[in-house]
């Protein structure tokens, strides 16, 4: 088949299903990159990578970043990965029926199991991120999140790698790139998770792109994977309600998992689940994502939501399972009066 054909149909294709952007990376555009840029590591012989973006609800963003309603987005976001997932397996089964092996690569989740890692440091088979920017979906924000004109960083993507040897396309121009390094994301994010001054680069296929550096991901599974939540000003937390501590350095933080992860087994989830492989109990719900739903095309959004996390109160669990946000002291008033066998469920 025309190689020019195939490529058109099978982006039309994801966007056909449901995506609002796709690309094409190669092996070619994607060589000098990181470990997780190696487009063959999931299929070897793999010759292209079909990138692909389905934008999260914007409507269910805001009242998630008020900690009035946890439920919507957290929903809307486990769907839109789903939906994701099950794009990339009938483009793979596509393609593959075109006589072209191909292999599914899901939206989130999936992990090397090849790596002396501890399972919170573990990496994807290949970065969604690398191939999007490097296909032109999108640009890297200041904190490494994939970012888009219309959408922000409100976004899940999805891939296939194929033996097919599809066209690439190019990345966009970094002109277009709306990020102007305003640091909202970092400001809230409780885990500390970006540098505040040091720069990653990325050579991809002879192009660079730049980003904050990202300190260990520990840090971001121990807060958005809901282990702990309460920043340090005590001011604020994520739809977490525990308040295990957050360490200041990074190689703390297997003995912080260790600490918290009996209490995270015992706390009740009330709202929809998804199920990842690498937390203990494998159920789990979406707590954080400040990063990305705080960024906005409009700089004006993107401070609006900022406010609106740093003023949403700490989350607290009622006995019933369900959770509210309340002011920080009246939060610590009710941590407090608890009995001490369920005290220990949201600090030590």
């Amino acid at each position: 088949m025309d190689m020019t054909e195939l490529s058109d149909i099978v982006q039309d294709m994801a966007k056909n299903l449901g995506a609002c952007a796709t690309g094409i990376a190669t092996v070619e555009t994607m060589a000098g990159g990181p470990p997780s840029a190696d487009i063959s590591y999931m299929l070897p012989g793999a010759r292209a990578a079909v990138c692909f973006a389905l934008p999260l609800d914007q409507a269910t963003i805001e009242p998630y970043l008020q900690k009035k309603c946890h439920d919507q987005h957290n929903l809307d976001k486990i769907r839109q990965t789903t939906l994701a997932a099950g794009i990339s397996l009938e483009m793979s089964t596509f393609l593959t029926q075109l006589d072209y092996r191909s292999m599914p690569v899901p939206a989130n989740f999936q992990y090397r199991n090849d790596q002396e890692t501890s399972m919170a440091e573990r990496k994807p088979p290949i970065s969604h991120r690398y191939l999007a920017v490097r296909s032109g979906i999108g640009h890297f924000g200041l904190s490494g999140n994939v970012i888009m004109a219309k959408y922000g960083a409100a976004i899940a993507l999805g891939s296939v790698v194929t033996q097919a040897p599809l066209l690439p396309t190019d990345p966009l121009p970094e002109e277009g790139n709306y990020c102007d390094g305003c640091r909202l994301c970092r400001a809230v994010c409780a885990s500390g998770f970006i540098s505040p001054d040091e720069i990653s680069e990325v050579v991809l296929g002879g192009r660079k792109f730049d980003y904050a550096k990202r300190k260990s991901y520990a840090r971001c599974s121990y807060i958005c994977g809901g282990y702990a939540g309460l920043d340090r000003s005590g001011k604020w937390s994520t739809w977490t309600p525990s308040r295990y501590p957050i360490p200041e350095k990074d190689e703390d933080f297997p003995r912080a998992f260790a600490d918290s992860v009996d209490a995270y087994i015992k706390r009740p989830i009330t709202d929809h689940v998804y199920y990842n492989s690498v937390k203990p109990g494998f159920r789990t719900e979406y707590t954080c994502g400040n990063c990305q739903l705080v960024c906005h095309p409009d700089k004006s959004v993107r401070q609006r939501r900022a406010k609106m996390v740093l003023q949403s109160g700490a989350i607290v669990q009622n006995p019933d399972g369900s959770k509210e946000a309340v002011k920080p002291e009246e939060a610590r008033r009710q941590i407090d009066e608890m009995e001490p066998e369920r005290r220990r469920l949201y600090e030590p």
